[in-house]
């Protein structure tokens, strides 16, 4: 049977409409799960590296298959946790600021997205100085900033990114261990956002709602599978093939979800965001 990530999608009749992007991607060379840092890993659980290769390969000619340009970074022996490379760091423009993990399971990675960014020769790449995971827990949704807190990127760092990026971050609390970054309980979707309310403290949910009446709500099944772990082109949506409701929230509003298995990579709490950082244009 022909699945979603084999086919390009027919381009929208509608007023939604894709834009190029840029993505950085790390290839899961050394991808495993030997330690436990969320309630999705399970250090006794085997990890099918050549399944996790294929699934990711799948993914990035998904991507440019759709018109996207993706560049790499080499993973590095000793960091399984590489291939996630949202949390590498933010680039908006002429700016990176690249990530300090709060875990010291992962703290090699920063200085390692660090080096990458510098050598792409950007106006500005600072190394961060508070606790931060890049857009793990920083979403850019127009022109604003929504940053995540209460497990892995600090109060502080949102204030670092706003004042180095200079635009408006605006703070978010998370209470479920089980979704420790922003890009597990919210995906941007363009002018909008889709969200997993359970997810965020009262008043942060009062915030979103205020911000973005008219967001999408994610099921408690589409939240379970990291439903909500997706990238949107402007028109198309890359996502778990696992989401149930949301794919036809989503072509409800004018959008048209692409389905992508990666369910290996899953096994240590990521998925289609995660393993992608986008470089994003300063407008």
């Amino acid at each position: 049977m022909t699945s979603l990530a084999t086919l390009r999608a027919p381009e929208p009749s509608g007023a939604r409409r894709p834009t190029p992007r840029r993505y950085l991607m790390c290839r899961p060379d050394h991808f495993d799960v030997y330690y436990a840092i969320n309630p999705w890993m399970d250090a006794t659980s085997p990890v099918d590296r050549d399944l996790a290769l294929a699934q990711w390969d799948t993914l990035r000619a998904t991507f440019e298959r759709h018109g996207h340009r993706v560049e790499t970074i080499a993973g590095e022996p000793g960091l399984p946790d590489m291939v996630f490379a949202a949390n590498g760091g933010l680039v908006i423009g002429e700016r990176a600021l690249s990530a300090r993990f709060a875990n010291a399971e992962r703290a090699a990675e920063g200085p390692a997205y660090h080096r990458w960014l510098t050598d792409q020769r950007l106006t500005r790449v600072h190394a961060a100085t508070e606790t931060n995971e890049g857009e793990g827990d920083f979403a850019v949704v127009g022109n604003r900033i929504l940053a995540g807190s209460g497990f892995r990127t600090s109060h502080a760092a949102h204030r670092e990114a706003e004042k180095f990026f200079d635009r408006p971050v605006i703070s978010l609390d998370l209470v479920d261990p089980r979704f420790y970054h922003l890009d597990t309980a919210l995906m941007p979707l363009g002018d909008t956002i889709a969200f997993y309310p359970p997810a965020f403290t009262p008043d942060s949910i009062r915030l979103l709602t205020a911000l973005y009446p008219d967001a999408l709500i994610a099921t408690d099944a589409d939240a379970n599978v990291l439903g909500l772990n997706g990238v949107c082109d402007g028109y198309h949506v890359f996502l778990t093939g696992r989401a149930t409701t949301l794919p036809a929230q989503l072509r409800d509003r004018g959008y048209l979800p692409i389905g992508i298995d990666l369910a290996e990579l899953l096994k240590a709490g990521g998925s289609v965001k995660c393993c992608t950082m986008e470089l994003h244009p300063a407008h």
